[in-house]
C-alpha cells in the first residue's frame, strides 16, 4: 500500500512539473509575441514621422525652385505607397520603404545641383530630421529583428514547439538598399597626411633704411660702412670720408701730448 501511494505522489509531481512548464512555455510565447509587436509599433512611429517629413520637405521643394517635376513626381508616388503599406505587415512595409528610399536617394542628389534649395533654411531642417529619423529606425529595426530571431526561434525548438498554439512566427524587417547595407568606405580619407609639406620661404634679414629726409632738402648718400680698426698707439683717429676734420683749438696741445 506504502508502494502504490509512493508511485501515485511521483507520477502527481511529475504531472504537475509538465503542467507548469506548458504553462511557462506559453506564456513565454505570449510574452515575446508582445515584445515583438511592441518594437514594430516604435518602428511604424518612426516610419510615420518619416513620411510627414517627406510631405513637408516635397511642399519646400515646390515653393522654394523649379525642381524637376519626373524626380519629385516619383518621390510622391513612392511616400504614398508607403502610406498606404503601413499596418500590412513588416515584410510588406520593407517592401514600400525600400521603394521610397530609392526614389528619395535620387531626390537628394537631384536638390545637389540647386544652389537655392540648399541654402534654404527649412531645407536644411527638414535634411536634419531626416537623418535623426533614420538613425532611430536603424536603431528598431536592429531591436525589432532581434526580439523576432528569440521568438522564431522557439517554433524550432523542442518541447517549446509543442506549445505554440496558434502563434506564427514573426517576420523580419529585412532592408535590401544597397545605400544601407554598404560599409563605410575610408579610402582616401588619410592621403592628405602623406602629401608633402609645402616649404616655408626664408624669412631675409631686415635691410637698414635711411633715414627720411624733408622735401627739399638735398639728399645725402650715407658713406659705405668701413669695418672697424683700432689706431695705433700716439695715432689719432682717422675721421671717415665727407665728414670735415676737427683742428685742436689755438693755444692748445693736440691730443698726441705736449711737446718733449
Amino acid at each position: 500500500m506504502e508502494a502504490l501511494l509512493i508511485v501515485l505522489g511521483i507520477v502527481v509531481l511529475l504531472i504537475i512539473i509538465v503542467v507548469v512548464s506548458a504553462i511557462a512555455m506559453r506564456n513565454k510565447f505570449a510574452t515575446q509575441h508582445n515584445t515583438v509587436h511592441e518594437s514594430w509599433r516604435q518602428i511604424d512611429v518612426e516610419l510615420q514621422r518619416r513620411h510627414d517629413l517627406i510631405g513637408n520637405l516635397i511642399e519646400v521643394v515646390k515653393a522654394s525652385a523649379q525642381f524637376e517635376q519626373n524626380t519629385l513626381n516619383q518621390v510622391v508616388q513612392a511616400r504614398a505607397n508607403a502610406v498606404a503599406r503601413q499596418g500590412a505587415g513588416p515584410l510588406a512595409q520593407s517592401q514600400a520603404e525600400q521603394n521610397l528610399n530609392g526614389a528619395l536617394t535620387n531626390f537628394m542628389s537631384v536638390a545637389e545641383n540647386y544652389p537655392q534649395l540648399k541654402s534654404n533654411q527649412d531645407f536644411r531642417y527638414l535634411q536634419e530630421q531626416m537623418a535623426e529619423t533614420e538613425d532611430r529606425i536603424a536603431a528598431g529595426r536592429r531591436f525589432y529583428n532581434g526580439n523576432v530571431k528569440a521568438y522564431n526561434t522557439r517554433f524550432d525548438t523542442f518541447p517549446s514547439s509543442m506549445m505554440k498554439g496558434t502563434y506564427q512566427k514573426a517576420e523580419y524587417y529585412e532592408v535590401d538598399d544597397p545605400h544601407v547595407r554598404a560599409a563605410p568606405s575610408l579610402k582616401g580619407a588619410f592621403d592628405s597626411l602623406n602629401q608633402p609639406q609645402p616649404q616655408q620661404p626664408q624669412q631675409m634679414a631686415p635691410q637698414p633704411q635711411q633715414p627720411q629726409v624733408p622735401p627739399g632738402y638735398p639728399q645725402q648718400q650715407m658713406p659705405p660702412q668701413q669695418p672697424y680698426q683700432a689706431p695705433a698707439p700716439g695715432q689719432q683717429q682717422p675721421m671717415p670720408q665727407g665728414y670735415p676734420q676737427q683742428q685742436p683749438p689755438q693755444g692748445q696741445y693736440p691730443p698726441q701730448g705736449p711737446p718733449t
